[in-house]
């Protein structure tokens, strides 16, 4: 694991906040470290796994969740957290996203969302506010932000939550939860970016975050709460379903593979070469 001084983030990212938070989550949980996979992306919010003390899968960009889904398909004895950032979950990913909650897998999905493309010095990202000014729109962003709360809440997603960076011993009990749900979980984390995002700094959330008392379990009135944006924001577990059906993985992918078994794939006619 890297020391904090070796850690490619600016000086003040709102990423060293969430690492400090997601490894004392990690140490804390009633789960050996041997039996926790993080899988991760492309992006500065990607990097994470690198510089913690954990089992770890950094895949391509925008491809943390279909390695996350492979990985407890055929291991679901092992607790899989997803973790990238918006650009990388919701843009490059966007589809895995979606169809990740549609396979109703017991997986964390942890987003740091800093509404903007970082690592490649500052692009708008698909949660990136109408009007912000960046290098490639320096008219203002044109287009709409996607609410990934309300995207997952529309799809199903049995545990949805939102995080602010700012705000660390109530985002450490809020991904604590999201682990330890028995289900899919969405944790997106607000996490400002002191060099890209001039707009939605520190500063601008603190004024404007308030904390949820209790999960939502009414699926429309939590989606009328996700909606919440601007002078107010709202922090916590937005939405839970305790009751919600969670698949255990598949058992093919736990049977020993014969040479029977291979021989009869290398038998198939293939479509490709007529």
């Amino acid at each position: 694991m890297a020391s904090k001084s070796d850690i490619a983030w600016c000086p003040g990212c709102g990423n060293f906040a969430i690492r400090d938070v997601l490894e004392k989550a990690l140490q804390k949980l009633p789960i050996p470290g041997k039996d926790i996979v993080l899988t991760s992306g492309i992006g500065q919010a990607a990097k994470m796994p690198h510089y913690l003390d954990c089992h770890f899968f950094n895949g391509l960009h925008g491809r943390s969740l279909p390695l996350a889904v492979g990985i407890k398909l055929a291991r679901p004895d092992l607790t899989v957290i997803a973790y990238s950032g918006d650009g990388c979950q919701y843009g490059e990913g966007g589809n895995h996203f979606i169809h990740t909650l549609r396979r109703r897998l017991d997986i964390t999905v942890l987003v740091s969302d800093n509404q903007v493309y970082a690592l490649t010095k500052g692009q708008s990202s698909p949660t990136t506010d109408p009007g912000v000014v960046n290098s490639l729109d320096p008219q203002g962003n044109q287009n709409s932000p996607l609410n990934p709360l309300l995207l997952a809440l529309a799809i199903g997603a049995p545990f949805v939550a939102r995080g602010f960076a700012g705000e660390k011993d109530h985002l450490e009990a809020l991904i604590t939860q999201a682990i330890l749900f028995k289900g899919t979980a969405v944790v997106d984390i607000l996490q400002p970016c002191v060099s890209f995002n001039k707009t939605n700094t520190f500063a601008w959330y603190k004024k404007r975050v308030f904390r949820l008392e209790e999960p939502l379990t009414d699926r429309y009135e939590a989606m009328k709460t996700a909606s919440l944006w601007g002078d107010r924001i709202p922090i916590g577990t937005i939405y839970r379903d305790d009751g919600a059906q969670c698949r255990t993985g598949k058992r093919i992918f736990r049977e020993t593979v014969t040479q029977e078994d291979i021989l009869s794939q290398l038998r198939l006619p293939c479509v490709m070469m007529r």
